[in-house]
């Protein structure tokens, strides 16, 4: 099958599930068209059966800002005529569904007919879905892709109630290669000289992240049990992270590893991970820890909870309850018999969701869209 993958090429969940997806349909004999603004950080070009398709924007001083959605369209009918694509898959209802239509209205015109798959990821829906200046555009893409999925119940709930959708939504979960968390070279001496826990953050440091939680929930468990805070990934609250640890003393103990990546080993060698987002429509990097055996600590929100089992996996708390999360993160890291039975069942849940459980739910969706499409 050839297929066309769209999806932003950044560290956030979509374009690590989009990358992840693709590059396993390309080791099972697919031939996968990945159709973006920049390379994907997680991409490895060098596999057989990759392409990559830069999409340029050119600088018109006519605009003030430049037309993504046009030269997405526009490369994404190119590739489509010039390979042959069965079926494009969108990440991303805004602007990549939009785009996907164009796109597939252009093809028809030349007898060209392009099946599109969209899947929503979360801020498409609960952020930008809900701006005025967006909401009939996304509520007129998921109606018009051929076959819509959501990475949770969660956010299916909330598109329905968002929006007014008629077209069925798939319910089709992210997903980590559990392979890749194993057997990793062990590096805790970098971080842990003394003994110290080890606690981790993974994000984009956006506001959504609720990145000041993650500092006083370490900042109240530091003070009783010596540790240290990984910080891993980027964004516009990271210098905000950093001058919060100054002001609560604890600046050598949080290290700000930036856009790593080492992500799976840094996991592997962490003794808790903290995700007290704001929402959060699955939770990919609270699922990467539980594959890494990493119990998790975060909020109640969203499909963190389908995610992340309260009790079992780890603790869920209420967005901002720091006391909380702190207390919590503290029972495990003091009782070893307890933290290693939180280890086993976070993995246990990973396990649910390993990439080769997953991507044939993919491929028969890919089917369905296609079927659709020549109905």
């Amino acid at each position: 099958m050839n297929i066309g993958i769209v999806g932003y090429p950044t560290y956030g969940g979509s374009g690590v599930v989009a990358t992840e997806l693709g590059m396993y349909l390309a080791k099972a004999g697919h031939v996968v068209h990945f159709i973006s603004y920049s390379q994907p950080v997680r991409l490895d070009i060098l596999e057989p059966n990759i392409y990559y398709h830069e999409v340029n924007v050119h600088d018109y001083p006519l605009f003030e800002y430049q037309p993504y959605e046009l030269a997405l369209s526009s490369k994404m009918v190119a590739v489509a005529l010039k390979y042959n694509l069965d079926v494009v898959h969108v990440h991303y209802a805004i602007p990549h569904a939009y785009a996907a239509y164009m796109a597939r209205q252009i093809l028809a015109d030349k007898g060209f007919n392009l099946p599109v798959v969209t899947t929503l990821h979360g801020t498409d829906i609960t952020l930008v879905g809900r701006n005025p200046s967006y909401r009939e555009a996304v509520n007129f893409s998921i109606n018009h892709s051929n076959v819509v999925t959501s990475v949770s119940e969660s956010l299916k709930k909330d598109t329905l109630a968002f929006f007014d959708v008629n077209n069925e939504i798939d319910v089709i979960p992210n997903f980590i290669d559990l392979k890749l968390f194993t057997d990793r070279e062990p590096c805790r001496q970098t971080f842990s000289k003394d003994g110290e826990k080890i606690i981790t953050h993974i994000s984009n440091f956006r506001k959504v992240k609720r990145i000041h939680d993650v500092v006083d929930v370490f900042a109240l468990v530091n003070q009783k049990l010596p540790s240290v805070l990984l910080m891993l990934g980027d964004g516009p609250e990271k210098e905000r992270a950093r001058e919060q640890a100054q002001d609560l003393g604890i600046a050598d103990r949080v290290k700000f590893l930036g856009k790593t990546s080492e992500i799976e080993r840094i996991l592997c060698i962490s003794d808790l991970f903290l995700l007290p987002s704001e929402t959060e429509s699955f939770g990919l990097a609270a699922l990467e820890a539980m594959a890494a055996r990493v119990p998790v600590i975060s909020s109640n929100t969203g499909g963190l909870e389908e995610v992340n089992i309260d009790g079992k996996t780890g603790y869920t708390a209420k967005v901002g309850d720091i006391a909380t999360m702190s207390t919590a993160a503290l029972e495990i890291l003091s009782d070893p018999q307890k933290h290693q039975a939180f280890k086993a069942e976070a993995y246990a849940q990973a396990q649910r969701f390993d990439i080769e459980e997953i991507v044939p739910q993919y491929l028969r969706i890919y089917e369905k869209a296609i079927a659709k499409s020549r109905a």
